[in-house]
């Protein structure tokens, strides 16, 4: 059931990164190479702007990379044992948006952005959070480590 849930994610995440005009993609015509190598630039522009950008923009720009990647880092561990690891979650939630990011830039579909990379690392640190609580109560109430 983990690892479909997991597919799904991956599937979603997609989606949104990729595919969904509705989060930031452009028209080819209008497609160009965009990318922000400064630490939060982006993140005190959306803040300091949230009024005219309006809450949908500030939500999704900012929470939305945080909880975008809280999944990952509480699903991947659930599937596998091996992964039950804070650093190991956390590097590999920072290589995956690496990732995702560097094909943005190459493929001209929205913007390789520094902010992104720091905000989708905290999002899996915090999922893998959620899942070593989530674990340590299990392991309390069935007295056992699965």
């Amino acid at each position: 059931m983990g690892f479909l849930l997991f597919i799904l994610y991956v599937m979603l995440l997609v989606y949104f990164l990729f595919f969904s005009e509705a989060y930031g993609r452009v028209a080819d015509a209008e497609r160009e190479y965009r990318y922000n190598l400064v630490p939060f630039v982006e993140i005190r522009r959306f803040w300091k702007y949230r009024e005219q950008l309006g809450l949908f923009a500030l939500f999704t720009n900012i929470f939305g990379n945080v909880l975008g990647f809280i999944p990952y880092g509480f699903i991947l561990p659930v599937i596998f044992y091996g992964l039950r690891n804070g650093f190991l979650i956390t590097m590999s939630g920072f290589g995956l948006s690496l990732c995702i990011e560097t094909i943005q830039l190459v493929t001209k579909v929205g913007c390789f952005d520094v902010d992104d990379l720091i905000l989708n690392t905290l999002g899996a640190m915090l999922g893998y959070l959620a899942f070593a609580i989530c674990n340590y109560l299990r392991r309390q109430y069935y007295g056992k480590k699965i």
